[in-house]
């Protein structure tokens, strides 16, 4: 291991990785420029058809599975895949997260009991379910790393049920961590500013959301996926050995703002 490779010898899960702008492909790249192997979930053909295209750049096969993470069984099917390679991990990465499109227009107070169940399931829950098979395996201990958004803490026009299901995320980070700290397995969240990804196209009025951070966050503007990406690898490393249960803002300071 050199201070260019902090995670050489280390193998990481990732989770959510849709397109070449998704965040957990830009935390997937530094992850790998840093020395991790990494094995990667996807949902769908045509997903597949993306990643596969995306991990070629890397030069090997990588490996890739099929997960759709509201499902026990599929959970399941992918992690016995993953001891077909290994009998360790030692990083894993939840960057998924949905809510029907109508429940990001429109006020919360029409959120209805379908929306609001399939958001927490989808962006919350399976952080559960996915710690619950990884943690066996993170038998050196381990780096655990989701991903949220200030609509966690506040309320952001729009981002309505998805803000909520954020929140029992981060929260769900803070248990996790408490749970699984005497096994040195931290879970930690990234809370970045807007970025423009497929999902962010979803939330109406989003271009105004990434002004607004222009014209206010104290850097005067939200962050890149580059940044994304190395606070991702300081998490992993033991630079951050002992930050467990936090939620890191990379945002331009924008969370520190009152007026």
């Amino acid at each position: 291991m050199s201070e260019s490779t902090p995670l050489a010898g280390k193998t990481g899960l990732v989770f959510g990785v849709a397109n070449k702008r998704s965040i957990a492909w830009a935390i997937a790249q530094a992850w790998a420029e840093a020395g991790a192997n990494l094995i990667f979930n996807y949902q769908g053909e045509r997903l597949r058809g993306n990643l596969e295209q995306l991990t070629s750049t890397f030069g090997e096969d990588v490996p890739m599975y099929p997960c759709d993470v509201s499902s026990d069984q599929e959970i399941d099917a992918f992690f016995e895949r993953v001891r077909s390679h290994t009998d360790r991990v030692d990083l894993l990465l939840h960057a998924v997260a949905f809510a029907p499109k109508e429940a990001l227009e429109g006020d919360f107070l029409g959120t209805t009991r379908e929306a609001f169940a399939a958001s927490h399931d989808i962006s919350a829950y399976s952080l559960v379910a996915l710690s619950q098979r990884a943690a066996p395996l993170m038998t050196a201990g381990g780096s655990i790393i989701a991903m949220s958004y200030y609509g966690a803490e506040k309320v952001v026009p729009h981002y309505n049920v998805m803000g909520v299901a954020k929140a029992s995320l981060e929260a769900s980070t803070r248990y996790l961590a408490r749970d699984l700290g005497e096994r040195q397995i931290r879970v930690n969240c990234i809370s970045a500013g807007p970025v423009q990804t497929l999902a962010a196209r979803g939330i109406s009025g989003f271009t105004t959301m990434l002004n607004h951070y222009k014209e206010h966050a104290p850097l005067k503007r939200s962050c890149d996926p580059v940044e994304l990406g190395k606070t991702g690898v300081f998490l992993a490393s033991d630079g951050a050995a002992a930050i467990t249960g936090q939620t890191i803002y990379v945002d331009g300071g924008y969370q520190i703002m009152g007026m």
